[in-house]
Order: C-alpha cells, then structure tokens, then sequence
C-alpha cells in the first residue's frame, strides 16, 4: 500500500494464480458496489516476470480519506489480515 497526501494505492500480486486474479477481481468489484466508489483500476502483466502481475487500485483527491475503507473492505473479503497499526 501506498499513501501521500491525497492520495491512496493498493497493489495485490497474484503471479501466475488466475483463480486468485479472479477473487481480486471479484472482491474490488463488490467493494465498488456496495461502497459506490470508483478507483482506478490497473493490470499489471509481465511476460516475463509472472511475480510482477498484479492489481493496482488507486485513489486520486482522497480529501477525506475514504480510501481505507475500501481498501479493508478488499482485504478483508480475500481473507487478508493486516499488522496492527498497518492501516
């Protein structure tokens, strides 16, 4: 995860894993749904590199910091448990 001033990104590597892309995909998908709220959204795919594929969420003009909900909100429907004091 990455954070400056009003601005919030979350990168989930799932290598070469399709059915863990597919979850990633599903659970931001139900995160925009029930949140209303819509992230940029990139691929990230290396031919080369299967350790370097991954989803990219990212908010621009975060002001109230509505990122982090989200963000747990994915994390937590994939079954993601942060360190405390992480978030």
């Amino acid at each position: 995860m990455r954070m400056e001033e009003r601005y919030e990104a979350l990168s989930m590597i799932f290598g070469d894993n399709n059915d863990l892309k597919i979850k990633i995909i599903e659970a931001i998908d139900h995160a925009k749904k029930k949140t209303g709220k819509k992230p940029f959204i990139y691929e990230k795919i290396s031919t080369d590199r299967t350790d370097l594929q991954s989803i990219y969420v990212e908010f621009h003009d975060d002001y109230h910091r509505e990122a982090g909900d989200f963000f747990e909100m994915v994390l937590h429907e994939l079954n993601i448990e942060c360190e405390k004091d992480t978030i």
